[in-house]
């Protein structure tokens, strides 16, 4: 019975590896079709966004009955819960690509406002987080997880400032007005990537320490 559970566990684990590796390609491939003006590239980013959809319903049907029929206790237990966690976290991390490939195809539409620069700047970060959170679920490595919290503060700061530039192309040209706010919300979508990140990386902290330290973090500068 024991080793029957923890093959269920570990099927569990193993569904949430996928839905890491496929939020993790779908990030990479806005960012790609963004930078590299891809339409066709773009369209299956949002085409693909359902397979992650799937996966968050697997993961919460998983987990419902491992809770009803095996009634885990300790670490177990917070692994099921947290896996719950988890992969809203993931799915919603694909909702986010799949938007900034729709934000990307609007781009498009008109000539490049700008070098993207801190744009892609801003997804490496968020990739990197993304990967590293899920790395410290694998190898139980809570002080990784701390990292990804802490690297959070860098994408805020990347993404003010790329707002305050665009703020001001709209001020001084006022043509410019919709890709800026186009750029900006892709921003602010990388912005949010890294909090469901951040997410991630709390709950794995919860799940091998048993410490919740969610809203313990320094606040940002203003």
């Amino acid at each position: 019975m024991e080793l029957h559970f923890d093959q269920e566990l570990g099927a569990l684990k193993d569904t949430l590896l996928r839905m890491s590796s496929l939020a993790e390609q779908a990030l990479a491939q806005a960012l790609k079709a963004l930078v590299q003006r891809d339409d066709a590239l773009a369209r299956q980013v949002v085409a693909d966004d359902s397979a992650l959809d799937r996966l968050e319903v697997e993961v919460d049907e998983r987990s419902i009955q491992l809770i009803a029929l095996r009634q885990p206790k300790a670490r177990d237990l917070r692994m099921v819960i947290m896996a719950m966690k988890i992969s809203t976290d993931l799915e919603r991390i694909g909702d986010q690509a799949a938007d900034i490939a729709k934000r990307a195809i609007e781009l498009n539409k008109e000539p490049l406002l700008k070098p993207l620069v801190d744009i892609p700047r801003m997804g490496e970060i968020a990739q990197g987080m993304i990967r590293d959170a899920l790395d410290a679920f694998v190898y139980a490595k809570p002080d990784l997880a701390r990292q990804v919290i802490a690297r959070d503060e860098e994408l805020d700061g990347l993404n003010k400032q790329l707002h305050r530039e665009l703020t001001s192309f709209m001020v001084e040209q006022p043509p410019t007005i919709t890709r800026a706010l186009h750029l900006m919300t892709i921003a602010r979508k990388l912005e949010r990537i890294g909090d469901h990140a951040t997410n991630i990386a709390e709950d794995i902290v919860y799940l091998y320490e048993a410490r919740d330290i969610r809203h313990q973090h320094p606040p940002t500068q203003p």
